[in-house]
């Protein structure tokens, strides 16, 4: 398994470069079945990360721009009347794909957010009454701008709460920089890359991970950690049991990832900010993005053994 990763993360690695870490990590949001939230600056690589992760996964892959005029059947699909055949027939949106790209889901209105919840929670849709299953897999990679940026609608927290990773690629480095700007552009290199995986891979990775053990120490460090967050003052509200479910599952994942067996503290400690900065927040923060700051906190006051 961890020649596996190795070798997808190199692939991804030729187009997206000097972000091996953000690479593992929406890696390890897909095995664990989950989605992935990427919050950063316009421009900083957050479609071509998604682009070049569906070829190199193997998966389809749409993208749906979002605007503020976007409707949710602009997402899901509409039923049309069909006058031939005097029946109503239902033409796909492209959420019907395996790897969707949500770009800028925080420009459109909460309704069309929204569109999105059941999908993501369920892997499927409901129109006219009649559930439609969604391709298998089904990832979808929300990005969205800083909430200080105007146009902007921050997503509620029950939203939020469906992506099982937020995470940020930053600016790259001097060198790697430097290298782009004397270079081409790397997205035209996006089609020669290889395929590395098939969906029965996939399938042997989400059956490995849930086999991945943890210790009762393991199991007490981390239930000292959510305790932290529903205890201290400094959180309006503390991490949730689904929250909590979802640390463990990203833990099993991370590990099998690195050819382990079972968890350790330090697999808790790298995945926290991404996994639980967005589901808490300062009680004196109103905007939303305290959560990395707060899980720093976390990890600085609980102690790996009590």
């Amino acid at each position: 398994m961890e020649a596996l990763v190795n070798s997808l993360v190199a692939e991804i690695s030729k187009i997206v470069h000097g972000k091996e870490h953000q690479i593992k990590m929406a890696l390890a949001c897909l095995f664990s079945k989950g989605h992935l939230l990427i919050e950063d600056q316009p421009g900083m690589g957050k479609t071509t990360l998604a682009q070049t992760l569906a070829k190199v996964l193997g998966l389809e892959y749409a993208r749906v721009q979002f605007t503020s005029d976007l409707l949710p059947s602009d997402i899901t699909g509409i039923s049309i009347f069909d006058q031939s055949t005097a029946q109503f027939e239902f033409h796909p949106g492209p959420v019907f794909t395996q790897l969707l790209l949500a770009d800028e889901i925080n420009r459109t209105s909460p309704k069309t957010q929204s569109a999105l919840l059941e999908a993501m929670e369920e892997g499927q849709i409901t129109v006219d009454g009649e559930a439609k299953k969604l391709p298998h897999p089904f990832f979808v990679i929300a990005t969205q701008n800083p909430s200080s940026q105007d146009g902007t609608f921050p997503l509620p927290e029950s939203q939020l709460d469906r992506f099982l990773m937020r995470i940020s690629l930053g600016y790259p480095d001097a060198t790697v920089e430097r290298a782009l700007l004397a270079g081409e552009d790397p997205r035209t290199k996006i089609k020669d890359l290889k395929c590395l995986m098939t969906v029965d891979k996939l399938d042997k990775i989400y059956a490995a991970a849930t086999k991945v053990q943890a210790s009762p120490s393991l199991l007490d460090y981390i239930q000292r950690l959510i305790a932290y967050t529903r205890s201290s003052s400094e959180f309006s509200y503390g991490l949730s049991t689904r929250g909590a479910l979802s640390l463990m599952r990203c833990a099993r994942t991370w590990a099998l990832m690195h050819g382990r067996s079972h968890i350790v503290p330090e697999d808790l400690q790298i995945l926290l900010p991404s996994v639980v900065g967005h589901r808490v927040r300062d009680a004196a923060d109103y905007s939303g993005q305290s959560g990395y700051a707060l899980v720093e906190r976390v990890l600085e006051n609980v102690d790996v053994f009590a």
